[in-house]
């Protein structure tokens, strides 16, 4: 039995790194886009605006991810 939620050493913990890596982008993906749909089409802010919103957002929210994946 694994001790402090770590993984097993038999190469499945390369399979649980690649999902905490995958969770970790959808999360800043899916916050990015929304940032940006609702800057750029619901407050109509300016192109740089919101990439600018939404680089900030997604970074945040992956840094959440992040922090979640190795609690």
């Amino acid at each position: 039995m694994s001790r402090c939620g770590a993984l097993p050493a038999d190469g499945s913990e390369r399979d649980g790194a690649m999902k905490n890596w995958r969770y970790i982008g959808m999360h800043a993906i899916a916050a990015a886009a929304f940032i940006f749909l609702l800057q750029r089409y619901a407050l109509s802010a300016t192109l740089e605006s919101s990439l600018l919103w939404a680089l900030t957002f997604g970074g945040c929210a992956a840094g959440l991810a992040y922090a979640q994946s190795n609690r």
